[in-house]
């Protein structure tokens, strides 16, 4: 049982700070998930009025937010253990893990019942499968029972741009599962690389990480492989005719950045430099992506401005 005792977590929580529940919505997290979902929402054939697109936007954040409190609930025993997680609410004794679990709760209900009421009832089935998919699938199981946690459990950080396509439409399509190929695919060689550096981290929690179990040479070879099927997957937008030559050209120079990247991970694998790189290479992986979808995202906006999607 992974689950632990108020004693564990601090019981002094009755002092937490607003700051503290902005902490347990992991804002960093969630603006990746808004950012995205935003490019599934524009990606529909027809405008979405604004207030719809805003209260959907504010329901798939809140979601994302409810899904960090309910991964801090459940994970608080193994937080800290890690030196990068322990300074947390939870593990630093300034909250009780029963309140972040209501908080997530009451989150979780708000968020799915405004998007299925603002906007439709597939995103907002689509929004509760990814909060599910989160905090079951990943957070309870398979992050702490096999090293390819981070490959199916990047599912849930990849559905985004569905629930906001959907939002705008109440349906899917081909180009917002392409979305969702993208950050999927990207998603091993992008946290493996900080997984290289943080093994020690990880191996304390006593979670299964990749450099951990396959050991740091299998995990950088999965990484460059990783790499050289997110590079063409990356080009899918362009290629399949729903952005614009400026994302084509994005897409080809960043998947180029990003194999280069991978396999300077790949072939320095000793000493100081060795983390250096494995950091630049997570670091240039968070740019790459941030780059693919603003890219599209002004492509779209522009041709609602000048009335191609009218």
């Amino acid at each position: 049982m992974s689950l632990v005792s108020e004693s564990e977590v601090g019981l002094a929580a009755s002092g937490a700070s607003p700051s503290d529940y902005v902490a347990l919505l992991k804002p960093r997290v969630m603006s990746l998930v808004v950012f995205t979902a935003v490019a599934g929402i524009l990606l529909a054939p027809h405008p979405v009025h604004p207030v719809l697109g805003l209260i959907s936007l504010l329901a798939i954040a809140v979601g994302a937010g409810a899904s960090g409190a309910l991964n801090m609930w459940y994970d608080a025993d193994i937080d800290r253990l890690m030196a990068r997680t322990a300074g947390r609410p939870i593990p630093a004794g300034r909250m009780s893990g029963g309140e972040a679990l209501a908080f997530g709760l009451v989150l979780s209900c708000f968020s799915v019942l405004t998007l299925g009421l603002a906007a439709n009832w597939l995103a907002a089935g689509l929004l509760a499968f990814t909060i599910f998919y989160y905090v079951v699938v990943y957070t309870m199981w398979l992050k702490r029972s096999t090293p390819q946690n981070i490959v199916v459990g990047g599912a849930a950080g990849a559905l985004p741009p569905m629930v906001g396509y959907a939002a705008a439409t109440g349906s899917l399509s081909l180009s917002s599962l392409v979305l969702f190929a993208i950050i999927f695919v990207w998603t091993p060689p992008h946290f493996w690389s900080l997984a290289l550096v943080k093994s020690r981290d990880y191996g304390r929690a006593g979670i299964p990480m990749a450099p951990n179990i396959w050991g740091p040479d299998a995990t950088r070879t999965q990484i460059l492989a990783y790499s050289l099927v997110l590079a063409p997957v990356g080009l899918l937008p362009w290629i399949l005719g729903f952005a614009g030559p400026a994302y084509g050209v994005v897409a080809a120079l960043g998947g180029a950045g990003m194999i280069f990247g991978c396999l300077a991970v790949f072939r320095i694998r000793e000493g100081d430099r060795a983390k250096r790189i494995a950091m630049r290479n997570f670091g240039f992986s968070i740019l790459y992506l941030f780059a693919l979808f603003a890219v599209l995202v002004v492509e779209r906006l522009i041709a609602i401005w000048t009335g191609a999607l009218l």
